[in-house]
């Protein structure tokens, strides 16, 4: 297996690459070359920490909405529609009205560089970026699937679960304040229920974004989530309980 690791967007990327040769062959160094190139892409994009960002300049009002780019406003409407399915859980629109795409984009870049690799023939690998990944194939050839694990947020040192990702559920992502503390904004309504939400799903943007919904939107907003999409979900509470739904169960590794 190779390992490929590179920083960008604030956050660590590691890619695992299970069906090479000894040695890193040429289609990975080209793949990965690639991967870091459209993650920078992304970062001067969409950062909001860049000062000449195109979406810093959108929130300066130095630029129109109207006027930028094709991949800004295709994001933003991705990110308008994932409102509409979350009944406004989710959203690209901080509290003071500025766009922040930052909840898609790190999706992005994960399924992004997933297809970069299938497209350049691998077919057993995982993305990760910041904890959230995307896998595909084997980890290796005496088991299915990929194995991952989920870790307290109560306690950092220690596993709440591990998980076998398969072809129907490769990806998962976890939404919190653990790592990055209280970066996602609740609905005024909404008390803090929920700690840590983990999703798992059949793509990486849908398990990232349904993950920061659940922490926003509450029970509520977990009922239908269960409810309305093909997932599998565990969250964690301030008092360190759990919540687990049948297909979360289904996947965890025995």
């Amino acid at each position: 297996m190779s390992v490929h690791t590179f920083d960008t967007m604030g956050t660590m990327v590691s890619i695992r690459i299970a069906d090479t040769e000894e040695g890193v062959p040429r289609q990975s160094i080209a793949a990965i070359n690639e991967i870091e190139h459209e993650c920078a892409r992304l970062n001067e994009t969409f950062s909001l920490y860049l000062k000449d960002s195109e979406i810093s300049q959108i929130a300066r009002g130095e630029l129109a909405l109207a006027d930028s780019s094709e991949l800004m406003r295709t994001e933003y409407a991705r990110a308008l529609d994932w409102r509409e399915k979350t009944d406004g859980a989710f959203t690209p629109h901080r509290p003071d009205g500025v766009i922040d795409l930052s909840g898609t984009i790190k999706a992005v870049a994960i399924d992004t560089a997933a297809q970069t690799l299938i497209g350049s023939g691998f077919r057993n690998f995982s993305v990760n970026v910041g904890g959230d990944l995307t896998t595909f194939g084997n980890q290796s050839s005496e088991e299915t699937g990929w194995i991952t694990g989920i870790l307290d947020p109560l306690d950092r040192s220690s596993l709440l679960a591990a998980l076998r990702l398969t072809p129907d559920f490769p990806a998962v992502a976890t939404s919190g304040s653990a790592e990055r503390g209280e970066h996602i904004w609740l609905r005024p309504e909404t008390t803090k229920a929920f700690v840590q939400a983990s999703v798992i799903a059949s793509d990486i943007i849908t398990a990232d974004v349904l993950a920061t919904a659940i922490i926003s939107g509450g029970q509520a907003t977990l009922d239908q989530i269960t409810q309305n999409f093909a997932v599998a979900v565990m969250t964690v509470a301030p008092d360190g309980a759990l919540q687990a739904n049948a297909k979360f169960q289904e996947l965890v590794a025995r």
